[in-house]
Order: structure tokens, then C-alpha cells, then sequence
């Protein structure tokens, strides 16, 4: 089928002109893609571009106090839609869910571990021994500048404090060690996996363990392209991950739905627990962690459009139990984002 599918695109040009954001991240996660394209078409060539966002460039602003995800990705949408690019590759997490008009996601990859991690200051491992969040003393201070994490943190263990932590996964282990305040900082595991730094995780964080449900769409890879360019769209097909484009629209579409973004406490894992059954956990958590929402179930997806309604109705079922007044609380006393630079 592939083979096939790969025979159709050999006529016309063979360059697929690749976009990401100029972090080591970034661009690592572009070489993925590439060479996952490479593999099926090996006639092309994938010249990779990469550019500093805004959100790149400002390293001291919290990330909650920024408007939303398009710090990340509008101009790189921009050069999509000039045609000076053909594909964009993101962190899926960092994608809104809705997206310009003329331009859709292609594709999602096989996806990481999508877990977030506990890891904590070296020294205070060799001395007294902490391997998780419930080892550490109250007043323990977790470098994150996510509201998500911040939230589910200060509702299930109320006596730790936070400090905001910004910076690409290589600055922020720095800063771990040099900040004399930090007991440890929460990281995305895909990312320290994909840069081969996993070595520094101290524990994995889930719902049955440490009580932590991850971003929308973390871990995975997603792959913008423009909505009238067949042959584009006919390449990301070779290298999709159905069961993970399912996933995610689940989780995508929950978010939608609640008109969340990266500023907002929308936590959810999804597992497939057997075939063609998933299961999707939500929660939504006020900022201090006073209040909270939760939902769990699992449903048969075999089709896209029977994941976004998943998703669609695990969002009203939080709504039922209050999530409204949970994120219109949180909306009210959420700052300007700051201009761009």
C-alpha cells in the first residue's frame, strides 16, 4: 500500500521544503520527520528551515501570562501560506486546535511517551536519597512556568511551592543545578528522550502515579501542511500513526471544546487498553489548586470523526460537573499577554 501510495508522488518536483523552530528540540524532532520521509521517499529531498519565534525569543515572560499557543507557530504559518515552506513540523502540544483557514494538520507520527517528569537537583538525590514527589519536604520549591503543572502540583500536594523556569530542555537542567532555590523542574519525558537526556529523569508522573495527567498532544510530533496540496498530503500519509492522530484528535477536540490553550489547566492521558479501545482521562484544576474536575472513560474509536466526538463529550461531561466555572474564573484574572518582540 505504502509502495504504491510512494510510486504516485515520482512525478513532479522532489523537494518538500521543511519548517521548525530553531531550538535544539526543534530541529531534532524535525531530523525525525525527515528521515522517517526520507526512508519512504528516498528520490526527495527535505531541506530543513529553521526560525526563531516569538516565543523563542522572550526567555522571562511565564508562559501563562502569554496570550496562547500561536507564540510557537504563526509565523511559521505565515511562510506556509506564502509557499516559501511546505510542511511545518511542531510539538503537537504546542499547536492550536484550530488552525488558519487553507491550512490542516497532515499528519501525526509515532508518538513518544507523553508523560511529564519529575527531575530533581543531583545533589539532593546523593544526600537524602528523593526519587519522587512524595519524598519531598514541604516547601520544596518545582521550577515550571506551565499552569497545567502548577495546578495539578498545588492540588495534590499542597505544601510545595513553585518558581517560574523557562528556557530549552538544556538551559532549564542548567538552572536546576545553579539555582541554590530549585528542589527540581518538571520536563516533557519525549523531550528528554529525544535528546537523549532521559538519564535525569527521577520519576515518571501519570494519574496512578504522582497524580499528574500530561498536555494535550504531548509527546507527538504534528506535521502542517497547506489543505490544497495533494502531494504533500499524500507524502505525511506514508509516515501517519493512525492510532496516535486518534488519540490526539480526542484530546484535541476536548480541548476545543473547552476553549482551552497552553494557558489553561487542561490536563488528559489517553491509553489504547485493548484493540480499538481507548481511554481518555481529563481533568481540570483551578490555578491554586483549590478546585478541580475529573472525568474517565473508554469508548470503541476506529475513525476520526468518532475520536473528536469522544472528545467533544468528555468536555461537556466535565462542563456538567463544573469546569465552566472553574476556567471562567480562571479567564477573569488572566494578564495581558505581553507585546511581541
Amino acid at each position: 500500500m505504502a509502495d504504491d501510495k510512494a510510486s504516485g508522488l515520482a512525478q513532479g518536483p522532489t523537494t518538500i521544503r521543511v519548517g521548525t523552530r530553531n531550538s535544539p528540540l526543534a530541529l531534532a524532532q524535525a531530523d525525525i520527520v525527515v528521515a522517517a520521509l526520507q526512508a519512504v521517499l528516498p528520490a526527495y529531498s527535505f531541506p530543513i528551515h529553521g526560525m526563531t519565534t516569538t516565543g523563542d525569543r522572550d526567555q522571562t515572560t511565564a508562559l501563562y501570562n502569554f496570550g496562547g499557543k500561536g507564540l510557537w507557530t504563526t509565523q511559521l504559518e505565515d511562510k506556509l501560506e506564502a509557499n516559501e515552506l511546505d510542511i511545518i513540523v511542531h510539538s503537537l502540544k504546542d499547536m492550536p486546535t484550530t488552525l488558519p483557514e487553507g491550512l490542516l494538520l497532515g499528519c501525526v507520527t509515532k508518538r513518544e511517551d507523553p508523560r511529564d517528569t519529575l527531575v530533581l537537583k543531583k545533589e539532593l538525590v546523593d544526600k537524602n536519597g528523593w526519587k519522587s514527589l512524595a519524598d519531598l519536604p514541604a516547601g520544596s520549591i518545582i521550577g515550571t512556568s506551565s499552569v497545567r503543572r502548577i495546578a495539578q502540583l498545588a492540588r495534590r500536594y499542597p505544601n510545595l511551592k513553585f518558581k517560574d523556569h523557562r528556557g530549552n530542555i538544556q538551559t532549564r537542567l542548567r538552572k536546576l543545578d545553579e539555582d541554590p532555590e530549585l528542589t527540581g523542574i518538571i520536563l516533557a519525558a519525549a523531550g528528554l528522550q529525544r535528546m537523549g537526556l532521559d538519564a535525569h529523569i527521577s520519576q515518571f508522573l501519570e494519574l496512578d502515579n504522582g497524580g499528574i495527567l500530561h498536555a494535550v498532544g504531548q509527546g507527538a510530533l504534528g506535521i502542517e501542511c497547506r489543505a490544497g496540496d495533494q502531494k504533500v498530503i499524500d507524502a505525511l500519509k506514508l509516515i501517519e500513526d493512525k492510532n496516535a492522530g486518534l488519540a490526539t484528535i480526542a484530546e484535541r477536540s476536548l480541548m476545543r471544546a473547552l476553549e482551552g490553550g497552553c494557558s489553561v489547566p487542561i490536563g488528559v492521558e489517553t491509553k489504547w487498553v485493548a484493540p480499538g479501545q481507548l481511554r481518555l482521562r481529563a481533568t481540570v484544576v483551578s490555578v491554586q489548586g483549590t478546585e478541580g474536575v475529573d472525568g474517565e472513560e473508554v469508548q470503541t474509536i476506529a475513525s476520526a470523526e468518532e475520536a473528536d466526538k469522544f472528545g467533544v463529550k468528555m468536555a461537556a461531561d466535565l462542563v456538567d460537573k463544573g469546569a465552566n466555572k472553574i476556567l471562567d474564573d480562571i479567564n477573569k484574572n488572566k494578564p495581558a499577554p505581553p507585546p511581541a518582540k
